[in-house]
């Protein structure tokens, strides 16, 4: 499958999770009638985003994957034979919880789920009082359109994880993010299209939008697919709005920018072992 038609959400915050979780089942409706194959939302898609504040009144937004939330989604999946990349708030038992990403393939199947890994603390990026750190190191799944990876967020200031989805032979990496204005926007147009061109692969970078009633961060959007070139694919969404954010990505472009550019071959993990004991 050369060509895959491939979507992004970015979203405000409605209110409450059903009405969240509503919004994005009609976002994936849109998508599907316009020839998307697969769809990623954004981070902890169904609520706000909770960690500008530590409160444990927001455990409550967690619950088992697979659980009710992917399993509404698998259905929906199925019938829009969509391939669907689904950020949720996971409670693996209470107490033990986790920010990540479940992925359901085009026939509605589950096919497992990323767990963020690298975990921020830091004012308005409270993620240590809700997260543990994820368990499943990268995995990178088999589905309909090729072979999907998931980053998360603040993951994608770390490089080991982008190579490590790489070298499992990912084709296209969703980073679904809540990223704010003020803190980290320039850097948002730098990481993941340099990321694309070291690891040879499509990325898709979602940010949410808007301020949110917990807290003060004002979420950028300018959501993209970037290519292995680091060149964005149809251009940035908006800055302000939600948006629904379709475009076509070429998968033979990986093997030309792959017999062009060599970094696999020319990768000397023989000199890297340092780098793991520091």
């Amino acid at each position: 499958m050369p060509l895959i038609r491939a979507a992004l959400v970015q979203a405000s915050w409605t209110g409450d999770k059903e009405s969240m979780i509503k919004a994005h089942e009609e976002y994936a409706r849109q998508a599907a009638a316009q020839g998307a194959q697969v769809i990623c939302f954004q981070e902890l898609f169904y609520g706000p985003y909770f960690c500008q504040v530590q409160d444990p009144q927001f455990y409550a937004y967690a619950e088992a994957v697979p659980g009710p939330t992917v399993e509404r989604f698998q259905e929906l999946a199925r019938q829009l034979r969509l391939v669907v990349i689904l950020p949720v708030y996971e409670q693996e038992q209470p107490g033990v919880l986790y920010n990540t990403a479940a992925v359901i393939d085009a026939d509605g199947r589950y096919l497992g789920k990323y767990r963020k890994t690298h975990i921020p603390q830091l004012k308005g990026f409270w993620e240590k009082f809700y997260f543990r750190p994820g368990n499943l190191g990268y995995p990178v799944f088999d589905t309909a359109v090729g072979r999907i990876g998931v980053y998360i967020c603040y993951d994608r200031h770390f490089p080991e994880g982008w190579r490590a989805l790489g070298l499992a032979g990912a084709q296209v990496v969703f980073n679904p993010s809540a990223t704010s204005r003020g803190l980290s926007s320039y850097l948002w147009q730098l990481e993941q299209p340099a990321a694309a061109v070291a690891n040879e692969y499509f990325i898709g970078a979602i940010n949410r939008v808007g301020v949110e009633e917990y807290g003060d961060n004002d979420f950028y959007g300018t959501s993209y697919f970037v290519d292995p070139q680091g060149q964005l694919v149809g251009g940035a969404a908006d800055g302000h709005a939600p948006e629904l954010v379709v475009r076509d990505l070429d998968l033979d472009l990986l093997a030309q920018v792959r017999d062009r550019w060599q970094f696999y071959r020319d990768r000397r993990p023989d000199a890297y072992g340092p780098l793991t004991q520091a």
